[in-house]
């Protein structure tokens, strides 16, 4: 799933990092332009991108950023949960499309190469960047209940070992997307990882 091609409007993603009060015409743009900014920023760089960084990017200052977003995680976090729930409509789409035996992998090495291309899905997933975990998240809790539904439904259909979790996964996307020097390489972690989580033959 390639990132949005538009950037969305703040209220849409994350209601802690809109602002309540109305806002002029220029505000709005601002606010456009630092969010547009730092989707291809912390894509790019994942959540070690400065704040001083997004504002240059996108012409305007420090304090006009820290206007709309408080902190650098407040902004993260805006950019970060839209994309965790553009990857809880695929879980979706991918478990009403195929079998659970499938459909678990499927989705395995979608999170994989999503992780590798948007260093910002990445850094959420692994905890390299803000704890969105510990955030009261609709999104959050949306992907981790899509990703342990698509495990269990796999773990009963005997294609995935049952003692295998969550955290697990999570651990094995960070070891598969520290390998995205190639495509050959990822590809080749995935399947790595994908038969470990296979029962054994025993």
């Amino acid at each position: 799933m390639p990132p949005s091609d538009r950037t969305p409007h703040a209220a849409h993603l994350d209601a802690t990092a809109a602002p309540t009060a109305p806002q002029r015409a220029d505000g709005r743009r601002n606010q456009a332009r630092v969010l547009e900014e730092a989707f291809a920023a912390f894509a790019a760089h994942g959540a070690a991108v400065s704040i001083r960084e997004i504002a240059r990017r996108a012409g305007v200052s420090t304090g006009t950023v820290t206007r709309h977003f408080p902190t650098k995680e407040a902004l993260f976090r805006a950019v970060a949960l839209h994309r965790i729930e553009h990857l809880v409509h695929s879980a979706e789409e991918i478990a009403a499309k195929e079998h659970p035996s499938t459909a678990f992998f499927t989705f395995f090495a979608f999170l994989v190469r999503q992780s590798a291309a948007d260093h910002a899905v990445g850094d959420a997933l692994t905890g390299a960047g803000f704890d969105l975990q510990s955030a009261a998240s609709t999104a959050i809790h949306d992907f981790n209940a899509a990703l342990a539904g698509l495990l269990t439904r796999a773990q009963q259909a005997g294609a995935v070992r049952g003692d295998a979790d969550s955290a697990d996964l999570k651990a094995l996307i960070a070891g598969c997307i520290a390998r995205d020097d190639d495509g050959t390489a990822q590809q080749r972690m995935i399947e790595i990882a994908c038969n470990g989580l296979r029962p054994s033959a025993g």
